[in-house]
């Protein structure tokens, strides 16, 4: 399971870089501070999963 989350937590940042991109590519400040926030969310995600593997050794 920690290694799905991972991914998934890999997956919102890389999605999260996208959609900020895009949005200083055409001018729009809702999708890039959208953007931010799910990279955000990704970046908590993993942090989590490593904790957890921390204590797990």
């Amino acid at each position: 399971m920690a290694k799905e989350e991972k991914v998934r937590g890999k997956k919102e940042q890389m999605k999260g870089k996208a959609k900020e991109m895009t949005g200083r590519a055409v001018g729009n400040e809702r999708m890039t501070t959208k953007g931010k926030a799910e990279q955000m969310k990704g970046d908590a995600r993993q942090a989590k999963e490593k904790g957890k593997d921390t204590f797990k050794h």
